[in-house]
């Protein structure tokens, strides 16, 4: 492996020092040694983990063809081998653990890396990587997590519950089958699961659970033809035919408002499929071939911003562009607020598959607090983007894998 950068290794962010500043007086970066249960532990102890004040960003990469494995350490530039995982057609994470999907079950990794939000406050971690194990449920299988729970819907719509403290042990454990089938998956939010149902033909109406799967809340709803979800700090985002439901919970009490497109909008141009950075209520999904949707989920608003030939979007929000990578091969950057655009990369991509919107070979834009991450499936490497900075190239890896699948955990 070899790394090619412009700049130094990105700097301490300062962002993670304010947030982490309120548990400075009662604790350090380096490695927790004290039993959690002796007056000298740390709040935020995690037993085997070395907490940090920048987050521990790890990018896990597999080759669909291959089925190699690689887990790219950002802090470090190392590069990890982890076992080969033939057959899969998907890899997907919920921050910390990647899931790794085939048509015969999930294989799960915990990436070692981590963090966790107080809310006005943020912990990250890292450790070890290690195998977990292998979750039951093919192709079309849906994990969704939270600091509780892990809850995998399979196609057909049964989904069952695992106790995040095993996961995070290194086992599975025993999970729990949820009652019912659902319209769509179970995600979890505000200590309660948050799913669609179905009665015959009607549209979907969204449900809030408890976590053994008994129904606590059904506010007023409809989604027809439901496609789509993301969790943000303004409430679980479910995409329908007719825009996005947003449910929420405030002083426990859950309600469901609609955010329409404004506009008929064809069925291949709707957003199916959303792509954000963790924590941010700017969500971005393709809007047919060549335009993408933002959705502003705390100004309830859409946007639609035309684009060349669309291959990968994705935006940290709160001012910063929208990035997207066009058949052109090059990276584009996208006033949000206006839809202009502002600024392009020289061509980086050489070979730019037609499929786009993720898959086996289809290139993402992975996004975190200061960087972006696109992998190169044809070229075997990884760019690192400072999106602040017109898009600048600020590091390039080099692998010995073809990544044509790319997720980031510690976010």
């Amino acid at each position: 492996m070899f790394v090619r950068t412009n700049v130094p290794l990105a700097p301490v962010l300062l962002s993670a020092v304010l947030m982490t500043a309120g548990c400075a007086s009662q604790g350090d970066a380096k490695s927790r040694t004290e039993s959690p249960t002796s007056p000298a532990a740390p709040h935020g102890y995690v037993e085997g983990a070395t907490e940090a004040a920048e987050q521990q960003s790890r990018l896990l990469l597999g080759d669909a063809d291959s089925g190699d494995t690689r887990v790219l350490d950002l802090i470090t530039g190392r590069i990890h081998d982890t076992a080969r995982r033939v057959g899969v057609t998907e890899l997907t994470t919920d921050g910390r653990f990647g899931y790794f999907h085939g048509p015969n079950g999930t294989h799960v990794l915990d990436s070692g890396a981590w963090m966790v939000d107080h809310g006005d406050h943020v912990h990250y971690y890292s450790a070890k990587t290690k195998e977990v194990g292998e979750l039951p449920g093919g192709t079309g299988t849906s994990i969704r997590s939270d600091q509780g729970v892990t809850v995998a819907t399979a196609a057909d719509g049964t989904a069952m519950a695992y106790r995040r403290a095993e996961l995070e042990k290194g086992t599975l454990g025993t999970p729990e089958r949820l009652p019912g089938t659902h319209a769509g998956p179970v995600v979890p939010y505000a200590e309660h699961l948050v799913t669609l149902v179905r009665d015959g033909d009607a549209p979907a109406q969204a449900v809030v659970l408890d976590r053994s799967g008994k129904r606590v809340a059904a506010p007023r709803s409809a989604c027809e033809d439901p496609k789509g979800d993301a969790v943000t700090r303004r409430g679980v985002v479910l995409g329908c035919a007719d825009g996005a439901l947003l449910v929420r919970e405030d002083d426990g009490a859950f309600t469901a408002e609609k955010i329409p497109y404004g506009e008929e909008v064809p069925g291949p141009e709707r957003a199916a499929e959303f792509r954000h950075r963790p924590g941010s209520t700017t969500l971005t999904a393709r809007a047919g071939k060549n335009a993408v949707w933002i959705l502003d989920v705390t100004e309830r608003a859409w946007k639609r911003v035309a684009t060349g030939p669309v291959v990968a979007a994705n935006t940290a929000g709160e001012g910063a562009p929208l990035v997207v990578l066009e058949r052109d091969g090059a990276l584009h950057g996208y006033d949000i607020s206006t839809g202009r655009e502002t600024t392009a990369t020289d061509r980086l991509l050489k070979d730019v598959p037609e499929a786009a919107g993720g898959g086996t070979g289809a290139p993402v834009i992975e996004v975190d607090r200061s960087r972006a991450y696109l992998n190169d499936p044809a070229g075997s490497r990884v760019y690192e983007i400072d999106y602040n900075d017109g898009l600048r190239v600020a590091r390039t890896f080099d692998l010995d894998v073809r990544p044509s699948l790319m997720v980031e955990t510690g976010r």
